[in-house]
């Protein structure tokens, strides 16, 4: 196909650009795109469309300088309500991950702006042939319709009226929504499809192309739809799809910025085609998965990071199944940097964590993928019909780590069906602790919406003389909150700072009069309205008020040192361990902070001593600290780091510790470095795959904490009978000493059981050619009756053997049979048979096997009858 246009072949990013360009001409304000971690949104698991980052906008809980908007927006749709990762690969436009250029009004133009804008873009700016698009509205949305036909002149012919389950817009099952209209293009009569609205539409020759929705309700939990303060405006054209009209193509695969990604997956599978659907999936895959791990996600086995081990251990399967054997995947990081690293930079700077963080997962995956491929292969030769089992299912996914839908991938590659219900029978803890640790779909229909401002006043004062503007009980406005109830108080002005990047929320109390309301936390909802949480001890309150608001000082001074503390302790990290150290999670309080930053290995001793080290040399420095208010993009500029998980405006706060640290922050900090007085590291571990964790304390608590450590390290000194300075030494020489007396009591134990085994031998009994022993011993450690087992069986030589011992009313048995028997006895057929006398159960190898038992009592005549077992067993 030639470019529908008549043009020369524009590229992706000159699409971009020229439908962002066109609508900065039309006063748009271009919006950076957001992270694919929706900000202050629990009830989605990624960013899905574009109008995501302006939701609270729609609902009118946020203000922005600027009434029309301009965006790409990346996106995934992997997870949720919108999970397109089953068909990628197989079909000509499903992705996991996307681009989606939109234009936005805020309350400003409506149907008939939107429209025209887009018909313009289209047929203007694009030069698309008017005859090759169809346009379709809301079957209700007679406005719209009418200025299609009219003011447009669209030829009925190609006009559709349809209903609310195309053309009626929402972003999920609560939240903006409204009716839309949308504009297919017809890719030519070659390919099978109808137009839309008839009974063949879902074939692929009309695809929809622009969407644009009219934002006018909100809708609840219950329903219920809900007019929006101000009708507005959002649309959505996917980059991949409109690039493949303009480029004169049928698939998206087929645009260049794929093409590029097919010949470098191409290029490592060792093939000349790139017409196959597992490149297809190397190539979108490593888009979305290079993506989230830009914007902070990291696999794990939940929640957003269960999602990316999934995409990713999919696209390794398709790499297995190219034939690929080397671990490859994030050699295509390089190749996606080239294509998309102009648009979107901070994917070029993150490129080392991406690449060590998809190196490292696959490493982890691949030593499981071989044998689980194993698995399904055997499985396959014994199956006689077209289902794979739950349990296959199931062991693939327990055992070798196999995504339920990678299996389903395999299976519908070679014409087969998954026993789903057998697989949900087979299911296990693990499977249902995954499961409860997505809690997206949060109900926020009883949340606290006020069209109230609280301004902020305690960066100048831990006190303020304010007034109560409403008095609210289980999130809803009531008359007073009156001795013993538990509500929230909104304050006119606060100097309570609001739980926020990591910092918790001041507590405190607010007295107005003789009535006392103790604080105990303070959150933020959207916007400017600040949350005091907590409980009436004395009096009433009721709005309007005259109040005091004051912060517990002392909590509040501890909590800052340790937030400051913070700031030159991530500073500290990327100097000694390098830059892609990031944030990825903390916790500051008044007893001490908590810093998850990403990082490939255990953080070394000497490593941390020097992070220690430049941490208190910047305190003992004591240089100021400083903030200061300026646009976001030149506080990026000028080198602030933004902090992972937080949503900035467009101004923000520019938090500086002297030259050694600048970063993003809106929380409460000392005022010089030396305020913080010391530093002390107290632990460094690991938390996720790629992410570690420091705790530390500061200022009294640090000194605390290193009293505690000396008079420690005194008591030990003393008892050793050693100096501090002589005390390692000491230790070293106990522990091997330890070492060298459990080396000769193993000894002594081998000789006395091998003395008892002498012993028994005498006990056993010849059963059909098979000597038979069943004793009850002394020897209580399941490794020591192991060890006796295996004895006894070089001296009995052919024998099955049961020994139990007791000890704390539990009962212990292990049973051996020698190699030339277990054809004709399984120990764990034989432990299983004394266990259930004993009010337990067992198994293992068909040569060793133990069980326990809760019956002690039962041992003896249990272990009588296994002579005549092993009778009729080999009967």
């Amino acid at each position: 196909m030639k470019p529908v246009s008549g043009s020369s072949e524009m590229t992706s990013a000159e699409l971009r650009s020229l439908f962002l360009s066109f609508f900065e001409e039309r006063q748009h304000t271009i919006v950076p795109s957001s992270s694919l971690i929706p900000a202050d949104d629990p009830t989605l698991l990624f960013t899905n469309a574009g109008m995501v980052q302006f939701k609270n906008v729609f609902l009118g809980r946020e203000e922005r300088p600027y009434v029309r908007a301009a965006s790409a927006q990346r996106c995934v749709r992997a997870g949720g309500k919108h999970n397109d990762l089953e068909n990628v690969g197989y079909t000509a436009r499903h992705h996991t991950f996307f681009e989606m250029l939109g234009n936005f009004s805020f309350g400003d133009y409506f149907k008939r702006d939107a429209i025209h804008y887009a018909w313009e873009f289209l047929t203007g700016s694009l030069k698309l042939p008017v005859e090759r698009l169809w346009v379709t509205v809301y079957e209700k949305d007679t406005e719209a319709e009418e200025i299609w036909l009219k003011d447009i002149g669209v030829d009925p012919a190609r006009f559709a009226r349809i209903g609310s389950k195309d053309n009626f817009w929402s972003m999920g099952d609560t939240g903006p929504c409204g009716p839309c209209t949308e504009i297919f293009f017809d890719h030519g009569e070659g390919i099978p499809g109808g137009p839309p609205g008839s009974p063949d539409e879902d074939g692929d020759r009309y695809i929809e192309i622009w969407n644009l929705v009219f934002m006018q309700y909100d809708r609840a939990a219950d329903g219920t739809l809900t007019p929006l303060p101000k009708p507005s405006v959002d649309t959505g054209m996917g980059l991949e799809r409109i690039a493949a009209v303009v480029q004169g193509v049928h698939s998206n695969y087929e645009i260049d910025i794929f093409k590029a990604l097919l010949r470098a997956a191409a290029e490592l599978a060792q093939v000349e085609s790139t017409d196959s659907s597992s490149l297809r999936v190397l190539a979108d895959h490593i888009r979305s998965c290079a993506f989230l791990i830009t914007d902070g996600v990291l696999p794990s086995n939940e929640g957003r990071g269960y999602v990316l081990r999934r995409i990713i251990r999919r696209a390794i399967r398709h790499g297995y199944k190219l034939g690929i054997q080397d671990v490859f995947f994030h050699r295509l990081v390089g190749p996606l940097c080239a294509q998309m690293g102009d648009a979107y930079p901070e994917l070029v700077a993150a490129r080392t964590v991406v690449e060590r963080v998809l190196k490292q997962e696959e490493e982890r995956f691949a030593e499981t993928l071989g044998q689980g491929m194993k698995v399904l292969d055997a499985h396959l030769k014994e199956m006689s019909g077209k289902t794979i089992s739950g349990e296959t299912v199931f062991q693939l996914y327990d055992t070798y780590g196999f995504p339920v839908d990678l299996t389903a991938d395999f299976a519908r590659e070679h014409g087969l069906l998954l026993d789903l219900e057998g697989f949900e029978r087979a299911m296990d803890e693990q499977r249902e602790r995954a499961r409860a640790a997505s809690q997206f779909g949060v109900d926020y229909s009883h949340d606290v919406h006020l069209d109230a401002h609280c301004e902020f006043t305690g960066y100048r004062s831990p006190s303020e003389e304010t007034t109560i503007v409403a008095v609210l009980r289980d999130g809803r406005p009531v008359t007073s909150l009156s001795v013993g109830d538990e509500g929230i108080l909104i304050l006119a002005k606060t100097p309570f700072y609001a739980e926020s990047g990591g910092q918790v929320g001041d507590h405190g109390v607010i007295r107005a009069g003789e009535n006392v309301f103790e604080v105990a936390d303070t959150q933020k909802k959207t916007g400017d309205l600040i949350l005091h949480i907590g409980r009436v001890s004395k009096g009433t309150f009721t709005a309007g008020l005259l109040c005091e608001a004051e912060v517990d000082v002392e909590a509040r001074n501890a909590t800052a040192l340790n937030h400051s503390a913070t700031h030159l302790l991530h500073a500290a990290l990327r100097k000694v361990l390098g830059d892609h150290v990031t944030q990825k999670g903390s916790l500051v309080n008044s007893d001490r902070l908590r810093f998850d930053f990403s990082h490939f290995a255990p953080v070394t001793g000497d490593q941390l001593e020097t992070i220690e080290r430049l941490v208190n040399e910047q305190i003992r420095a004591n240089k100021s600290v400083s903030a200061e208010l300026m646009p976001k993009e030149a506080a990026v500029k000028a080198g602030a780091m933004a902090l992972f998980g937080e949503k900035y405006g467009d101004t923000v706060r520019v938090l500086r510790i002297g030259d050694f640290s600048t970063e993003l922050c809106g929380g409460i900090h000392v005022t010089r470095a030396g305020d913080i007085g010391l530093f002390k590291i107290v632990s460094e571990t690991g938390v996720a795959a790629g992410v570690r964790r420091i705790e530390a304390v500061t200022g009294e608590a640090a000194v605390a904490w290193i009293e505690k450590s000396d008079r420690i390290l005194n008591t030990l000194g003393e008892r050793m009978k050693a100096g501090r300075d002589a005390l390692d030494e000491k230790v070293s020489q106990l522990i091997e000493r330890n070492r060298t007396l459990e080396k000769e009591l193993e000894r002594l134990k081998g000789k006395l059981a091998s003395a008892a085994g002498d012993d028994l031998v005498a006990r056993a009994v010849s059963v059909d050619g098979i000597k038979v022993l069943a004793a009850k011993v002394d020897e209580s450690d399941p490794k020591g009756l192991r060890d006796l087992v295996d004895q006894l069986r070089n001296k009995l030589g052919s024998a099955a053997i049961v020994l139990g011992s007791v000890k704390e009313d539990k009962v212990t048995l292990i049973a051996g049979v020698t190699k030339d028997q277990i054809d004709r006895i399984k120990a764990g057929d034989l432990v299983n048979a004394v266990a259930v006398q004993v009010g337990g159960k067992g198994g293992g190898r068909a040569d060793m096997a133990q069980a326990g038992g809760t019956n002690p009592a039962m041992l003896d005549a249990a272990l009588q009858s296994v002579p005549d077992w092993v009778r009729r067993y080999t009967a």
